[in-house]
């Protein structure tokens, strides 16, 4: 025999799923959530057990009993047993207490791969129990119901899930496609100011690397999306949702395999000022201030011309987003240490995205420190002679 025999095993694994954009989906109209569950070939009424964002809960009247009575009506078997309320926000990345609470609550309700976690909430809620449903019994159906503007249009569409460890966001996760998703546009009512604009910026985001069009779209409806005008809203939800899932689906590496990260343009930067700034700062904002840092890096690299980083940069302004913080000034040292962890956590070759135009990356493979700090300069200068908006 030789002194070695190799079997080669090769085989496709195909996911499909829907994203659903609706309004009220926990009025009994509306069948939109039902239609999902009872979807499958030869449906037997499954079990489903939910976990709910504590700020859903507090922001939205009697929330729980909507939830039981719509499920009641459609004749399945929910009480406040078969539900697990949690603190929202990055709170619920950071210890695995939480995430040990969301597997106690699937093994006490005897939820099996053939049943259902239904996930409401804002995207830290949805990647801590989607990392649970991921590793309980290998995989049980998640169905993602994201109630914030960043959720919606992006984190809760894709297929990661993830929480924070060693310090490092997002150290522990899975790719896991979700069951379905489920959009509805009633829960944006109930934001903050803080976090309604949020979610816009990886809107922007997306649109400088992908679509100029939609980047003119959102500059033409800045004051409409200040004003949180909902048709707008969803709109821009809507758009940028598809450009993610667009390139989730034909980019061809959607388990990201490859150095390549397109859609993290921006942060590298703003991971570590989360980090730095204790989650103090949300997702959202700290993707605005590393895409502005990103795109002065690519004008003072000369890549980009004034008039399209003037754009960007007012149209953040405008917006409402902060594009300095004092943490680049008192952490630099620490900040660019978030190149080295950004390479790490991705894999393979660094690999960071700047812009040749508005609605073209361009990929690089090194940063120069001396440039970064320049570039953090320029924004507190562009800050002082742009007052009225800053």
């Amino acid at each position: 025999m030789k002194h070695q025999y190799i079997l080669q095993q090769n085989f496709q694994v195909t996911f499909n799923y829907d994203i659903i954009f609706s309004r009220s989906l926990f009025d009994v109209s509306n069948s939109s959530l039902i239609d999902v569950i009872k979807k499958e070939p030869g449906f037997q009424q499954p079990k489903v057990t939910i976990v709910i964002d504590k700020g859903v809960v507090d922001c939205t009247n009697q929330f729980i009993t909507k939830v039981i009575n719509y499920f009641n009506y459609y004749q399945f078997e929910i009480t406040e047993t078969n539900i697990l309320v949690v603190q929202g926000g990055e709170a619920v990345k950071n210890s695995p207490d939480h995430i040990e609470a969301i597997l106690q609550l699937i093994n006490n309700n005897k939820i099996d791969r053939h049943s259902f976690l239904i996930a409401i909430g804002g995207g830290a809620v949805l990647d801590a129990v989607g990392y649970a449903a991921a590793i309980a019994h290998r995989g049980v159906r998640l169905v993602r119901i994201p109630t914030t503007v960043l959720s919606q249009n992006d984190s809760g569409v894709g297929v990661k899930n993830s929480m924070n460890y060693f310090g490092k966001k997002n150290f522990l996760g899975t790719f896991a496609p979700p069951y379905a998703v489920l959009n509805d546009s009633d829960f944006l009512k109930t934001l903050s100011e803080r976090n309604w604009r949020s979610g816009i910026s990886e809107a922007i985001k997306v649109a400088l690397i992908k679509d100029s069009s939609f980047f003119d779209w959102i500059e033409q409806n800045a004051q409409a999306l200040n004003n949180r005008d909902i048709p707008v809203m969803e709109t821009l939800i809507i758009r940028c949702a598809a450009l993610h899932t667009d390139h989730i689906s034909k980019k061809g590496d959607p388990f990201e395999k490859g150095s390549s990260r397109p859609l993290d343009f921006g942060h590298w930067a703003a991971h570590k000022m989360e980090q730095l700034t204790n989650y103090e700062m949300t997702h959202g904002e700290a993707v605005a201030i590393g895409i502005a840092l990103d795109v002065t890096y690519s004008f003072l690299a000369h890549k980009i011309d004034k008039p399209s980083l003037n754009r960007i940069l007012k149209c953040f302004l405008t917006l409402g987003f902060a594009i300095t913080h004092p943490i680049l000034d008192t952490h630099l040292d620490e900040v660019i240490k978030g190149l080295d962890e950004f390479r790490e956590h991705l894999g393979g070759q660094l690999t960071i995205m700047l812009l040749s135009d508005i609605g073209t990356g361009e990929e690089v493979h090194s940063l120069n420190n001396t440039l970064i700090a320049e570039s953090i300069r320029y924004l507190y200068s562009f800050c002082q002679l742009n007052t009225e908006v800053c």
